[in-house]
């Protein structure tokens, strides 16, 4: 019982958003509301939904902040210099846009922060973007690419989620897998080359000479601070290493880093309310749905609707299938990024299938592996159950279900490339 409804209230989430019935904040409510109702839950429901906020409340703050910080950043003027090197470097060609876009997330992601690499590519990427009269949601379709084949790194989570469930050191799942890793990156490269085609083909080459600043607006040009460049980057650069190096909690960051920005740039009162009021709509979209993805996966953490699904899920797969049992997670692995969190999966989900694989001689490392070729690493930049994706397509101003429905196809291809090299290879 619990687990159909587990199941039913992700695919009528699903069905909502991407055919667009209603709106993902209402979805994320309504929705868990109701088959939690369904399932008897009704004396519970409202801790469990404020338990659900509660622990999204730090993400929240933090991407709030975030947002309002970038903006004054952005209104300061602070990338106007990049864009303006790379629009002379492209020359208006959108397939070196793309290309350089995928190299920019792949690197940005190094530090294994889905976060951070959203927060540094999209503000600085989608003036581009916009100028060139680009795609949004190649830009975020093309930045999650990169950032998810990245988040197998160890550091990233889901590898270090994987070791500590099944007491196995993460380097000896990673290290094996890292000839897959680098067909993914390849992957990666060659869909942004697709991608970059199509919009060349879209909208063609613009030979031209780009005069950034001949582009702004008067309200634009007054709010640049282009003498305080240098300290707005060192600003920045050290709110990032704090934000990595978790020197401070990460929402104090960017609230710490806001307030500092604000008050240097528009020092007076009246020019920081503007700023505010600037960034409110961005703002508000993207923390009110935080919030309601709280509720999403607090109740159906609560319920025990998770749990059931997992071991749902062990129950079907054939007796037939036991010795393939790790090629069949890494193929279905990025999808079911959709279904569970990365700790209701990697501290749920797989110690049950792993104990359940053994049975067929399938060791728990290579069922580790198998998972982190998809689920919440090329899954995560598209699934409703983690923050990152909200600020990504929140930052890029793109649907969620436009962004699910572009990027599937290329996220799936991803983990299917890395799982044939790594079948290949007898990895898993």
């Amino acid at each position: 019982m619990l687990a159909a409804l587990g199941f039913l209230t992700i695919a009528v989430f699903l069905y909502l958003i991407l055919t667009k019935k209603t709106s993902v904040i209402v979805a994320l409510i309504v929705v868990p509301l109701l088959f939690a109702l369904i399932g008897g839950f009704g004396s519970e429901i409202g801790g469990l939904m404020l338990e659900g906020i509660v622990n999204v409340a730090p993400t929240g703050i933090m991407l709030g902040f975030a947002i309002l910080f970038f903006g004054v950043m952005n209104n300061a003027g602070l990338f106007d210099p990049i864009i303006s090197r790379v629009l002379k470097m492209v020359k208006g060609d959108p397939l070196k846009v793309v290309i350089g876009t995928a190299v920019i997330a792949i690197l940005t992601h190094l530090d294994g922060s889905g976060a951070s690499t959203f927060l540094i590519t999209i503000p600085a990427l989608l003036p581009l973007y916009e100028k060139l009269k680009m795609s949004r949601l190649v830009l975020a379709g093309v930045v999650g690419l990169g950032a998810g084949v990245m988040n197998i790194l160890p550091w990233g989570g889901p590898t270090a989620r994987a070791g500590s469930a099944l007491n196995i050191d993460p380097a000896e799942i990673f290290n094996p897998i890292i000839p897959a890793m680098i067909a993914g990156i390849i992957w990666v490269l060659f869909v942004a080359y697709i991608l970059g085609k199509r919009e060349r083909k879209r909208l063609g080459v613009t030979d031209f000479q780009y005069d950034f600043d001949q582009e702004l607006t008067d309200e634009e040009r007054s709010m640049r601070r282009p003498k305080l460049f240098w300290l707005n980057l060192l600003i920045t650069i050290v709110a990032l290493v704090t934000l990595v190096q978790v020197w401070l909690p990460l929402p104090i960051v960017f609230m710490v880093a806001f307030a500092i920005a604000l008050l240097i740039n528009y020092p007076k009162a009246e020019d920081q309310q503007e700023q505010v009021k600037s960034q409110a709509i961005g703002m508000v979209t993207v923390v009110s749905i935080i919030f309601a993805a709280g509720i999403f996966t607090g109740i159906l953490s609560g319920t025990g609707m998770i749990e059931a699904m997992a071991l749902a899920m062990v129950q079907v797969i054939p007796e037939g299938v036991g010795g393939h049992m790790a090629l069949l997670i890494a193929v279905i692995s990025m999808p079911i990024s959709l279904l569970f969190t990365p700790d209701a999966y990697y501290f749920g989900v797989l110690p049950v299938l792993s104990q359940s694989a053994e049975v067929y001689g399938v060791l728990p490392v290579e069922m580790a592996r198998a998972s982190v070729l998809g689920q919440m690493t090329t899954g995560f930049p598209l699934s409703p159950l983690t923050a990152s994706t909200f600020l990504l397509i929140g930052l890029a101003r793109v649907e969620l279900g436009d962004h699910q429905k572009f990027m599937f196809k290329w996220a799936f291809g991803t983990t299917i490339v890395m799982t044939i090299v790594a079948f290949l290879m007898g990895i898993i």
